[in-house]
This record gives structure tokens, sequence and C-alpha cells, in this order.
């Protein structure tokens, strides 16, 4: 029986611009299941951004509801919505974020820290999380010292440490060449498989696009159209 993991109905956020409101979402109704490996496309503008941070409870609606994992984001304070995220939730960005004073292993570290864990089980899994990106030989180095693709392959090793049931990226291959595209997609779809983490993505890059199940067209902030994409048909290059 499938699990549904996020769930949105007449999903409407407005924000103020001048003396109106402008509308970034206009009634989302969608429903994601446990598992999925799935994307918002559309070209800039078209609410992908918004639509990923009302789900990752960085954002509230203005209308309407964003359920994810059974809470209501609505219903949520600052702290529960932390809490989730902590928790709950990955991100991965274009933007790596990486903390430049702290190695790579203190970088995917921070999110067991916020969770409290233990120092022993901190190491075991960042180092899982650093093997299942493929650098665990590259933990005492800082992102100084890593190229691009290395840049994001932490940055998805710190969304991954604590395994999550939900990883969200916004346009995590924006500032990566092709074959560093090609490489990260496949590191986050093996993950996919092996831990049946729901991964979203935000994108209009091609190169993202050929890897997803599910391709859903937001257009002026509104659904153009839901596509689910066979298996066989993902041209994986």
């Amino acid at each position: 029986m499938s699990e549904k993991i996020i769930s949105t109905e007449n999903l409407v956020k407005r924000y103020p611009e001048g003396e109106g409101w402008f509308t970034a979402l206009n009634n989302i109704s969608l429903t994601f299941e446990k598992g999925e490996f799935a994307g918002v496309v559309g070209p800039s503008g078209s609410g992908k951004t918004t639509l990923l941070n009302i789900i990752g409870s960085l954002d509230t609606p203005t209308e309407g509801s964003a359920t994810v994992m059974g809470k209501k984001i609505s219903d949520l304070s600052h702290t529960q919505a932390a809490q989730l995220r902590n928790l709950n939730i990955g991100f991965i960005f274009q933007v790596y974020n990486l903390l430049p004073v702290y190695t790579v292993f203190e970088n995917v570290e921070f999110a067991l820290i916020l969770q409290n864990r233990s120092a022993s089980e901190r190491k075991k899994k960042v180092m899982q999380a650093l093997e299942w990106v493929g650098l665990e030989n590259m933990a005492n180095k800082r992102p100084s010292k890593l190229s691009g693709g290395e840049g994001q392959r932490v940055a998805i090793a710190r969304a991954m440490v604590k395994e999550p049931e939900l990883v969200l990226a916004d346009e995590p291959t924006a500032n990566l060449d092709a074959t560093n595209a090609h490489a990260i997609i496949q590191t986050m779809k093996n993950l996919n498989k092996e831990l049946n983490t729901t991964f979203l993505f935000s994108t209009h890059d091609e190169k993202v696009m050929q890897y997803l199940n599910r391709l859903v067209h937001l257009e002026d902030g509104e659904v153009a159209e839901d596509e689910i994409i066979k298996q066989t048909e993902n041209k994986i290059v």
C-alpha cells in the first residue's frame, strides 16, 4: 500500500507587490507518495522554489493547505517547523552553503549535532554518508579544496546523513557541468532506490529531468501538466 508523504490542497501563495498582490502559486493540488523521484519543472518565476519552500516548512500558504508527513504546515509553530526540518527533511540547493572554516566531515556532521546524536553515532553516520557519495577519503578537507562537483556531493551527504524521509533539491545542478550534473543525479537516484527516500526537485535543467519518474509542470504558478514517466523511458547516460 502506497504511503502519501506530501499533499497540497488548493494551495495559494501571494506576496505583496506595490499596492496589490503577486500570486506565486494558484490553486495547487498535488500528492506525492513515499519513494517518488519527482520534479517540479518550469521556467524561472513559475513558482517552483516557492512550492518547495512551503513543502519544506520554510514558508506557509496564503490559502489552502500543505501537509507533509501528516503535519499541516500552516499549523506548525516555528519550533515545530524547525523540528520537522531537522528530523525528516533534507535540503540540497544550487549554492552548496558549506561552512568554509569546517572540514567536509564537520559540515556533514552538523545536521546530527542538531539532533543531539552521540559522538560515536555521528562518526559512523557521517562516514557512511560520505561513502554514499564517494568522498570518504576527503573527510578532512575544507570546502575551498573541493571541486564544484565534490562540493555538491558534500551537500548531498549533509542532506542524507540523517536519513530523512524527504529530500528537497532546488536547482541542484545549476552550477555544475554536464559530467558532474549526471554524476550527482545518479548518486541521488541510487540513494532513492537504496533508502526509499522521496526526492522532489525544482528544476528547469533537461539533464535532471531525464532521470525523474514524474514531472509536475508549473506555468505562472499553476499546474499545467502532471506527467508520469515510465522507468524504461528514463534516458540514463
